[in-house]
């Protein structure tokens, strides 16, 4: 990262260098990135501003989940051709002590997988919904940023636990997926729609019950506005935010919480560690039963990092954005 954006990031935030890695030394090993996941919340850390975790240096590489190929070993737990996950830098080859690092098992699916349904983003959707939303058969819910890797997710759970799923989207095409390919019950595109309370009303007739809001902003507010008694919002992200450079001012919340009954919950992934081997284990079964459908959005080249990273942000991809360095077991 050359420096820190104001508003949405660009080109001149970024630079390529090329640098020779040192030998091994015992302990290590030698990995080579295959994908490299791009994440709404790297937005944040590109910022110096306090949050829940550390901001990126300057003049360092940015870093994300990875999987990565272990092309040379001098650390007992892993042999050369193992694959492994890890918050890796955004670097073809990097050196690591093997702290952080997860072995991979590539019979359980792609090895993108893990970037994605298997992994930070599946482990989103699963335990924000069912451990903050708790939805019940019958109930409505609404996912705001629905064709994202994790709210595809997210509305697929929703349908299996017998609810009516409400998807919120940026075009016309992600709509249709939604609703054809995924099973949502209805899709908005925001984008084209004028009066989003009234859209959201003639497809929720019966009130709000679960939002999972990944976007915030005026999105969020005409959410808002159809709560049903002891609703429950669990907040993920708050992507049509991240590059204000003022804060915006909307509805206040709060009586909306109160008259409602309301909970409201933000919560990091991480919280939900502990329950993680669970939530893999079913995701796992609902995969191989056919039961969930996952989409990827994967652009090729080590140097498009910057370019998917942008993408994110104006909406380009459906299901979960990565870029693919290069194939498995090449050296």
């Amino acid at each position: 990262m050359k420096s820190r954006p104001k508003g949405m990031p660009s080109e001149e935030n970024f630079e390529f260098k090329e640098e020779e890695l040192p030998n091994l030394q015992e302990g290590q090993l030698l990995l080579k990135s295959l994908y490299v996941s791009v994440d709404p919340y790297m937005r944040g850390r590109m910022s110096d501003a306090k949050s829940y975790v550390a901001p990126y240096n300057l003049n360092e590489p940015i870093a994300g989940g990875v999987v990565a190929e272990v092309v040379e070993s001098r650390h007992e737990k892993y042999q050369r051709g193992a694959v492994v996950l890890g918050n890796l830098p955004w670097q073809t080859y990097s050196i690591s002590d093997g702290k952080g690092l997860s072995p991979l098992d590539p019979d359980l699916g792609p090895l993108s997988y893990h970037l994605g349904i298997l992994g930070m983003p599946g482990m989103t959707a699963y335990c924000g919904l069912l451990y903050i939303g708790e939805p019940k058969e019958g109930e409505t819910v609404v996912v705001s940023g629905a064709a994202g890797a994790v709210g595809t997710v997210v509305g697929q759970i929703a349908k299996l636990k017998g609810c009516r799923v409400v998807g919120i989207a940026g075009s016309d095409d992600k709509t249709a997926y939604l609703k054809n390919e995924l099973g949502f019950d209805e899709a908005i595109n925001y984008k084209t729609t004028s009066n989003m309370r009234e859209a959201l009303a003639a497809a929720c007739p019966d009130g709000v019950d679960v939002y999972f809001d990944n976007v915030g902003g005026e999105i969020s507010d005409a959410v808002y506005s159809l709560l049903n008694k002891f609703a429950r919002i669990a907040v993920c992200g708050q992507i049509a935010l991240y590059n204000a450079t003022s804060v915006p001012t909307g509805p206040r919340v709060e009586p909306i919480l109160l008259k409602k009954s309301a909970l409201m919950k933000g919560f990091i992934v991480s919280d939900y560690a502990a329950r993680f081997p669970e939530a893999a284990t079913e995701m796992v079964s609902w995969l191989k039963a056919g039961k969930l459908q996952y989409e990827e959005h994967i652009v090729e080249g080590f140097d498009q990092l910057p370019q998917a990273f942008f993408g994110l942000f104006r909406g380009e991809n459906t299901g979960k954005l990565l870029v693919k360095v290069a194939d498995f077991n090449t050296n």
